[in-house]
């Protein structure tokens, strides 16, 4: 199985996490970059580089809640609050 190096890429979480690390290389000869945050993009969260496991969900919840007002936008309150919610 072969490493696809545009879309991959390194990030340490634990006590250690601020420690530099030396680079890894795949056998191709690419370098891969350490990152301080990778998005996760079917879940719509941030992992963030930390002493302890850390996610940022600030693009999800906006997400949700401007999808939520358009809705309550248009159904206005022609709706009664059960079909509403």
């Amino acid at each position: 199985m072969t490493i696809n190096v545009k879309k991959s890429c390194y990030l340490r979480i634990g006590p250690r996490c601020d420690v530099p690390c030396a680079n890894i290389i795949t056998l191709t000869g690419h370098v891969l970059p350490w990152t301080k945050e990778v998005k996760v993009k079917y879940l719509g969260i941030l992992i963030v580089q930390s002493r302890a496991f850390k996610c940022v969900i600030d693009d999800a919840k906006c997400s949700f809640y401007t999808v939520a007002n358009a809705i309550f936008g248009n159904v206005g309150r022609l709706a009664s609050e059960e079909v509403t919610l």
